[in-house]
């Protein structure tokens, strides 16, 4: 397993098994509301993620006239939507000048603030404002164009793998790679809003892990906390997850999204897993040591025992605390003459044996 450091910001680097890097998707759960998305930035920057995600596309550069035609449905999403998707898209899409505005705040709140680009100009606009990193969506693992132009710009690139075969994140991590650009974080990914708990595949941390060499994070459409803890205990060194500030809001991702309450789980609790998977050698600490005097057992002679007397197994029991010889000791006793009279339940010292 490796543990290649990748640079996520300035002072933030990520490897496989560290303390996870928080990402709070806001995504387009801001509904096109700048209150709402400053509120949303607030409230994660309270339960204390390490950034806040959004999503830069517009009208033309997502989605095909025949697709608007078709007015498609995402279905695998709970909840229902207002209008058509034109207009879906029309509401929720983020203003290059919103981008600078909620770039700027992130930066007055010391938190990240980083999006996902689905075209070359969008790329280009989040260049112009130096986001620390780049974050390609699971539907862009095979588009190597765009792939290729967020590499060329040399910063970290955040690659989700949903929807992926080994071959097609390995075709993009070779994309990446061939541009110069050695900075890359996988994130496994399962693309369904939510996903089944028995599609997620955990395990497939690690094999990212093993197959390809970068640090591995996850990427979460699941409800709750517990998934993205449990991926903390496989090394995952990246969490994304979905973030409102209410569940019941209209829009694509609320209902799977984390609330306040859950996101601030999330960060605390996946920064006190990390810190318990400690090491693989095997160690016990001060306190143990500490709590070995009080706890263990010592040998103690089970009656009164006169002056002379030769030990023998009938003559022994063990009882706290510890810190007399050990029973594990019980040879160094064994045939021993004692040096005076000991009383019965009395600890066995070396002093008291000839």
């Amino acid at each position: 397993m490796s543990y290649m450091k990748i640079k996520i910001n300035d002072t933030k680097e990520v490897y496989d098994f560290c303390e996870p890097y928080i990402i709070a998707e806001i995504g387009a759960n801001h509904n096109g509301n700048m209150e709402l998305a400053r509120t949303m930035i607030d409230s994660a920057v309270s339960c204390g993620v390490d950034a806040v995600k959004f999503q830069s596309w517009t009208p033309d550069s997502l989605i095909s006239t025949e697709e608007y035609q078709r007015n498609q449905t995402y279905d695998d999403s709970p909840k229902k939507h207002f209008g058509s998707l034109k207009a879906m898209v029309d509401e929720y899409y983020l203003r290059d000048e919103q981008h600078a505005e909620l770039n700027e705040y992130c930066k007055g709140l010391g938190v990240d603030f980083c999006s996902t680009p689905f075209s070359g100009p969008e790329v280009e606009l989040l260049e112009s404002l130096n986001v620390p990193f780049y974050k390609v969506a699971s539907m862009d693992i095979n588009n190597h164009r765009l792939l290729k132009h967020i590499s060329e710009k040399g910063k970290t690139v955040i690659l989700s793998t949903g929807m992926s075969t080994m071959g097609e994140i390995e075709q993009a991590i070779k994309t990446v790679e061939e541009t110069g650009n050695n900075n890359i974080v996988l994130l496994h990914c399962i693309s369904i809003y939510p996903p089944l708990h028995e599609d997620i595949h955990l395990r497939n941390i690690t094999t990212l892990q093993r197959a390809f060499g970068y640090p591995v994070g996850f990427s979460d459409h699941t409800i709750g906390t517990s998934i993205p803890l449990a991926s903390v205990a496989l090394g995952a060194c990246v969490i994304e997850k979905h973030f409102t500030t209410d569940k019941d809001m209209e829009g694509w991702d609320h209902e799977i999204s984390a609330d306040p309450a859950e996101m601030e789980v999330i960060c605390q609790e996946s920064k006190n897993v990390a810190k318990a998977l400690g090491s693989f050698g095997r160690t016990v600490s001060q306190a143990e040591e500490e709590k070995k005097l009080k706890f263990r057992r010592s040998i103690v002679v089970n009656k009164d025992l006169p002056r002379g007397h030769l030990l023998t197994e009938v003559d022994l029991d063990f009882k706290r605390p510890g810190t007399g010889i050990a029973p594990d000791e019980t040879a160094l006793v064994l045939g021993r003459q004692l040096k005076h009279d000991l009383v019965g339940d009395s600890l066995i010292k070396t002093s008291d044996l000839l």
